[in-house]
């Protein structure tokens, strides 16, 4: 599994659709001399029990063709192999509990594409500045590590409830951390044009 860097002027990077969204997060600061060492960790594939959701996701993208073709042969024994898959994902999120610190907060309102994220914090931040960031995205408590670059730290808006809009672009992203963003985010869209839809239908009717 490999590690997606992102390098270039801004507008050299690929562009993602941005979505708003709620997450339980955290971030720290990583020295320069550390980053290399982290991002190796990554790339070679050193899950945790944070991650553990994500890699199981992947798992069952591998096998949902199969699955399907079960399915046509055997309506039972693909009822079957659900229920045993909705056994393990209970497990996974049960691996979870390890990570209690990042569970008790509450979730935190962002702004967030695969390219990057953006949230309110009562700390400011230099530009260049190096993070380790840890998302927890709901309601699928899939667990995505990412490093990334501070590209803007602004006053927060006067009627908010922070001093600071922290933007970063994440800089360096294992594959299949990258792929669960996407799919989380297809998945919010497609929520959210859904909702719309039903909106205008009921104020039409």
């Amino acid at each position: 599994m490999s590690i997606e860097r992102q390098g270039g002027r801004p507008s050299e990077r690929r562009q993602f659709f941005r979505i708003d969204d709620s997450v339980q997060m955290s971030y720290r600061v990583v020295q320069q001399g550390d980053l290399q060492e982290q991002m190796g960790e990554l790339g070679q594939h050193v899950d945790s029990s944070f991650t553990v959701m994500t890699r199981m996701q992947a798992i069952d993208r591998h096998l949902s063709a199969a699955l399907h073709r079960i399915e046509l042969r055997d309506p039972d024994v693909a009822d079957y192999l659900r229920a045993l898959d909705e056994k393990i994902e209970l497990l996974g999120q049960s691996f979870l509990a390890e990570e209690a610190e990042l569970l008790e907060q509450p979730a935190k309102p962002i702004s967030l594409s695969a390219g990057g994220i953006s949230f309110g914090t009562s700390e400011s931040m230099e530009i260049g500045a190096l993070l380790e960031v840890k998302l927890l995205l709901l309601p699928s408590f899939t667990g995505i590590i990412t490093f990334g670059e501070v590209v803007g730290c602004d006053a927060g808006e006067t009627d908010q409830d922070y001093a600071f809009l922290l933007r970063i672009s994440f800089s360096s992203i294992r594959d299949s951390d990258r792929d669960a963003l996407i799919r989380h985010i297809l998945r919010l869209q497609s929520r959210m044009l859904r909702e719309r839809r039903e909106s205008r239908e009921r104020a039409e009717g």
